[in-house]
């Protein structure tokens, strides 16, 4: 479980709900099933409209997937990369083939069995960042739904206002209840502001950001494998991937790693 997350929502409804009640609201006044109905539905569909289903289901495992934190340790991918590059100084590049298939990373993965088949540096970029490029063509389309989502909610929200002044509107001989009516009316209002910025809005910025930190472990494998190819130092490998490394990530790494590296060990998927 990402905890940031549940953080993060827990604030901002203790936020809300703690101010409403310190200006003498109730809480029971901000619970309204029909207002929750007509904004959550309303913008699902406007949702479906515009998006194809496959796309809403991809965009749906995507935030399901935000609900577990990555495990991503660039570090140890550099040192597995070093080691890669240490059997293929003493072995050659044959000798990474049987490491390939037990690499970390899927992209690793395919680029280190392309150098041991012989493709060219340039062949394997231009496949490598392909792969980069459409992977991020999938979380940036999940992000657009979550962001078409948060546009239609305060939309649907008003929607959902209006009708209820309606209904108010067609109960005015009931003078007592018109209060009531028009503050139960603006619960949809609230419903589809807060659902648009503190869940959908949110929910697509956080897909990006996860996605930024997959792409640049990637660039860093791209860097890696080109480097092994070209043959240079193990210690010149690691130089280079430095600048993929969080400076935290990186300082402990040094720490870890005074040692010179032994033999290459097979990373556990």
């Amino acid at each position: 479980m990402d905890f940031g997350i549940v953080i993060g929502l827990v604030v901002a409804l203790g936020a809300i709900i703690g101010g409403n009640i310190m200006e003498g609201g109730h809480l029971e006044s901000l619970i309204g099933v029909p207002a929750f109905v007509i904004v959550i539905g309303g913008t699902v569909g406007a949702v479906i409209v515009q998006f194809p289903l496959a796309t809403c289901k991809a965009a749906l495992r995507a935030s399901f997937k935000l609900l577990k934190p990555p495990k991503r340790e660039p570090h140890k991918l550099v040192d597995e990369i070093v080691n890669m590059a240490q059997l293929a100084r003493k072995e050659g590049m044959l000798g990474l083939e049987r490491v390939a298939n037990e690499a970390s990373h899927p992209l690793l993965r395919k680029g280190v069995l392309m150098a041991v088949d012989g493709c060219d540096s340039e062949v394997i970029r231009s496949t490598l960042e392909t792969v980069i490029a459409q992977d991020e063509h999938h979380v940036e389309n999940s992000a657009k739904v979550f962001e078409a989502a948060g546009g239609y909610c305060p939309t649907v929200g008003i929607i959902g206002a209006v009708l209820g002044l309606i209904h108010v509107m067609g109960n005015l001989s009931d003078i007592d209840k018109v209060g009531a009516g028009i503050a139960a009316a603006f619960v949809a209002t609230i419903y589809g502001v807060a659902a648009a910025n503190l869940v959908f809005l949110p929910t697509a910025g956080r897909l990006k950001v996860r996605q930024a930190e997959e792409t640049n472990q990637m660039e860093l494998i791209v860097e890696g494998i080109l480097a092994i190819q070209a043959g240079l130092n193990p210690k010149l490998v690691r130089e280079r991937l430095a600048a993929f490394v969080p400076h935290q990530a990186s300082t402990k790494a040094k720490t870890e790693d005074e040692a010179p590296l032994g033999a290459p060990e097979p990373a556990s998927n």
